[in-house]
């Protein structure tokens, strides 16, 4: 007992020196990066460009033409989107998305369409960011909105 204790009280006086520095999650350079990537990205998913979305990932880019492409638009929320560093591995982005029929774009609208939130991993070489998981939940229509 008295060595968990002992170890507990050690990773607890540690922990602040581990810590990373405070980082505003909604502004900032490394904000501003993510915001761009996430731009570039979902402006290549919303015109179906697979240019901007194969970095050899073949299987999703097939999976976005075959299930998505020209079906559906997504739009960030405005104001939502957060930015957090992973120290030695990039960043990790959180926000909300909305999704409407591809047809109508300008109908995107975080209080009718369908709504999810998001996390993705973004990995960092160089000047160079990749995305490496992507987890979209809590969907709700916009016809399930109460």
């Amino acid at each position: 007992m008295k060595k968990i204790v002992a170890v507990l009280a050690l990773l607890v006086t540690a922990s602040p020196a581990l810590a990373q520095p405070y980082v505003d999650a909604k502004s900032g350079a490394l904000f501003d990066t993510i915001a761009a990537q996430d731009k570039r990205l979902f402006d290549a998913y919303n015109s179906c460009d697979q240019t901007g979305l194969a970095r050899g990932r073949a299987a999703f880019i097939e999976a976005i033409k075959t299930n998505i492409c020209g079906k559906t638009h997504r739009e960030l929320v405005p104001g939502s989107l957060e930015a957090y560093p992973l120290k030695t591995f990039g960043a990790v982005e959180i926000g909300d998305h909305v999704f409407c029929p591809a047809a109508t774009p300008s109908a995107c609208n975080a209080k009718t369409s369908g709504i999810a939130k998001f996390t993705m991993l973004w990995q960092q070489t160089g000047n160079s960011w990749k995305v490496t998981r992507v987890i979209s939940y809590d969907h709700v229509s916009g016809s399930a909105r109460k």
